[in-house]
């Protein structure tokens, strides 16, 4: 598979990428969402086998392609699994066009200064280089800011950037995810600030050092024009954070040059008692939608 044709495409390519990476935590949530109760399962093993099952429905759809998705969006589990007797990867890649990433961090640490960075991540190197070999492209890792908060805001940064120089190192393209939460009593100062410092980051960068932006829908509309710009990026996608599909697609629609990476807004609407054809079309309309809103 090759690395510049998937980059190339990333950069350059309309469409947006399909977050399909809730883990352990948030599993049940995202099942009762597709309307699937947790009788169905009796212990984890048996919840992410629910559960690949409901994003094998969605990656195996007619309507999941690379024509409208850039990229997809895996944790480990899905990773490690197969869909239609290949691995998950080479599925995405290799039948649908859809270039693969894995999420890579272990969750958030508690608040400090208004801000989670992310839990340590042992053996991350040894992840990266089991991705590497499995066919996936990049990763992403998450963290939240919760109030304007000048150190909590450096700390989210400054993590996301030292890490994702780590995983540049072992041959696969970040998505540094550093989320200002949309309940953020001053949002738009938080977002100045972070912009700031991302400015700062990505000016540190190496020429060869290529990273990829998640970011939330900003207030101030193309706030992120000049790391949308900037040569060291690959791609700015949003994040829908909680905004109902209609708003994240109206605020998207606003920022030139960033298109979507959503989870919640992408499934919205699907449910495991539709028929094939109600599930397609309902995700049809989803993903429709959706690479609109990233095409501006």
């Amino acid at each position: 598979m090759s690395n510049a044709e998937q980059l190339q495409k990333i950069k350059t390519a309309p469409g947006f990428i399909a977050a399909l990476d809730q883990s352990g935590g948030s599993t049940p949530k995202a099942l009762g969402l597709y309307g699937v109760t947790p009788d169905a399962w009796s212990n984890d093993e048996e919840m992410f086998d629910v559960v690949h099952a409901m994003r094998t429905r969605i990656m195996t759809s007619p309507s999941f392609g690379g024509d409208r998705i850039l990229g997809a969006i895996l944790f480990e589990n899905t990773m490690d699994r197969e869909v239609e007797d290949q691995s998950t990867a080479s599925y995405l890649w290799n039948v649908k066009n859809v270039v693969p990433f894995l999420k890579v961090d272990k969750g958030l640490a508690d608040v400090v200064d208004g801000a989670q960075v992310m839990k340590p991540i042992p053996d991350l190197d040894a992840l990266l280089a089991k991705a590497k070999a499995a066919g996936i492209f990049g990763t992403k890792m998450r963290s939240v800011i919760k109030e304007a908060n000048e150190a909590g805001v450096k700390a989210v940064a400054g993590q996301q950037f030292d890490i994702g120089r780590q995983i540049v190192a072992a041959g696969l393209v970040p998505i540094i995810e550093p989320e200002v939460d949309i309940h953020c009593p001053d949002k738009a100062a938080a977002e100045d600030m972070l912009h700031a410092e991302i400015m700062a980051q990505l000016n540190s960068l190496n020429a060869d050092e290529i990273v990829m932006l998640k970011l939330t829908l900003p207030e101030k509309d193309d706030l992120y024009a000049d790391c949308i710009a900037h040569p060291n990026v690959a791609r700015v996608v949003a994040l829908s954070g909680g905004y109902s599909r209609e708003e994240a697609n109206d605020r998207l629609s606003r920022q030139h040059g960033m298109v979507a990476s959503f989870s919640r807004a992408l499934s919205e609407g699907l449910s495991a008692q539709q028929s094939d054809e109600e599930f397609d079309a309902t995700l049809d309309a989803s993903i429709g939608s959706i690479a609109a809103a990233s095409a501006t």
